[in-house]
């Protein structure tokens, strides 16, 4: 099976650990981004990025033009994908954590009908409603349920 994981970029770690396991079990796989260009072009590892994004202010034009570029990349993934993964550990004290980057790619998967996979349980946040309105199926942390 072809699996985009989606999640936070908090979770980078786990992504990668997480990608080795279902390509052991013969899937193939794609992540987010692992390097975004910087504002002079130079490559720059997706946590730093990270980092910048949080304390930048809404002007700051490369960013933000970095981030939508990304939203897109990973939109193509989606779509190349029989399914999605998504990676919903703890953040912020929410368990299951789902941001709105992670919202918008399940609702990318559900608009082309591919399976959406959870990780963890769904979270209890506003959009829960709409999270159980796409359909998951929860793994319960359990990776070989994805078939």
């Amino acid at each position: 099976m072809k699996i985009t994981l989606c999640g936070s970029i908090a979770f980078h770690d786990e992504s990668l650990s997480v990608k080795k396991e279902l390509e052991k079990a013969g899937h193939k796989v794609k992540l987010w981004p692992v390097r975004i260009k910087d504002e002079n072009g130079k490559p720059l590892p997706i946590q730093e990025y990270y980092k910048i994004r949080k304390q930048a202010p809404d002007d700051k034009e490369w960013v933000w033009d970095r981030k939508a570029e990304a939203v897109r990349r990973h939109f193509n993934k989606v779509a190349w994908s029989d399914a999605i993964l998504v990676l919903n550990y703890e953040k912020n004290n929410i368990k299951g954590y789902i941001g709105g980057n992670t919202f918008l790619e399940m609702g990318v998967a559900f608009y082309l009908k591919k399976k959406i996979y959870l990780l963890n349980e769904i979270p209890e946040l506003p959009y829960k409603e709409e999270i159980l309105g796409v359909k998951p199926i929860i793994l319960n942390g359990d990776l070989s349920k994805i078939k």
